[in-house]
């Protein structure tokens, strides 16, 4: 047994949407086994994900251009296979009676320390013109805490992705802000260098490009709400809330992601 685990090819995914194609290619067995093991490995928290990547204990994982960068930082070596189409918003809690992002002075926003999360956090602040003081990043590192915080009115704002963010917006909690409007695509899937050195791990990877790409046009085909009880399945959430999910989320085969999005987060690190 730990052999086979050893020789399989694991891929860190926690409940979001941008982990769909995985999930779709896992199930339907995009993944062709004939020729490698591929294995999801759910975490709840991306910061656990990254523990896992860094450790070598997975071989890839769904993460951000931020959190990817400061691992190659910290000494471990990873390629993007492809970006991804994830996408964060910025929810207020709806008894707090924030409409504007100035008005999030003083107030306590929910995000992941060295994240998408914090660079977005960090853009929100600037552009309302914010001290840096003065705008409280709480760090909630598992995403369905950080939602669970606002429907409970235990915060003041969080920045959520899919489809978490549409659990928020049909609890009446007000949107902000949309990582889509600044231009930012900062979702990626990474691989460890050194794990894809390997003949076989290089083979694994070709198996696993097929079956992403193949998952993404059929999603692309069928929509969202054709795989709607693995949404509910691995992201925890009802049929009807999968049902309200926006229209025009679309996957795209694979990709690199743009070297301005990589600039921009080592920017970020820097500063």
């Amino acid at each position: 047994m730990l052999r086979e685990d050893s020789a399989a090819i694991k891929v860190a995914v926690v409940p979001t949407l941008d982990c769909l194609p995985l999930f779709v290619a896992k199930e339907h067995h995009l993944f062709d086994s004939t020729k490698a093991d591929v294995r999801l490995k759910m975490f709840t928290a991306q910061m656990d994900c990254d523990t896992a990547l860094a450790g070598g204990s997975v071989q890839g994982a769904v993460t951000d251009l931020v959190r990817a960068e400061r691992m190659k930082q910290q000494g471990t070596p990873l390629s993007y296979v492809t970006s991804t189409n994830a996408y964060w918003q910025l929810y207020s809690n709806r008894t707090a009676r924030i409409r504007q992002l100035k008005q999030l002075d003083d107030k306590m926003l929910g995000m992941a320390r060295y994240s998408a999360t914090d660079l977005l956090a960090d853009g929100v602040r600037d552009s309302a013109k914010i001290d840096r003081e003065r705008l409280f990043k709480i760090q909630v590192n598992d995403v369905s805490i950080r939602l669970k915080m606002l429907l409970n009115n235990e915060i003041d704002a969080v920045l959520l992705t899919e489809p978490q963010a549409t659990q928020a917006r049909l609890a009446r909690h007000q949107i902000l802000f949309d990582s889509r409007k600044a231009g930012l695509q900062l979702g990626v899937v990474a691989f460890r260098e050194s794990d894809l050195k390997d003949k076989k791990r290089q083979r694994q990877l070709e198996v696993f490009k097929q079956g992403y790409n193949q998952a993404c046009d059929s999603l692309s085909r069928y929509g969202i709400a054709h795989y709607r009880d693995l949404v509910v399945k691995y992201c925890h959430v009802r049929v009807a809330q999968v049902d309200s999910l926006p229209r025009d989320i679309k996957f795209h085969r694979l990709a690199e992601p743009l070297a301005a999005d990589v600039e921009r987060a080592q920017k970020w690190l820097k500063e």
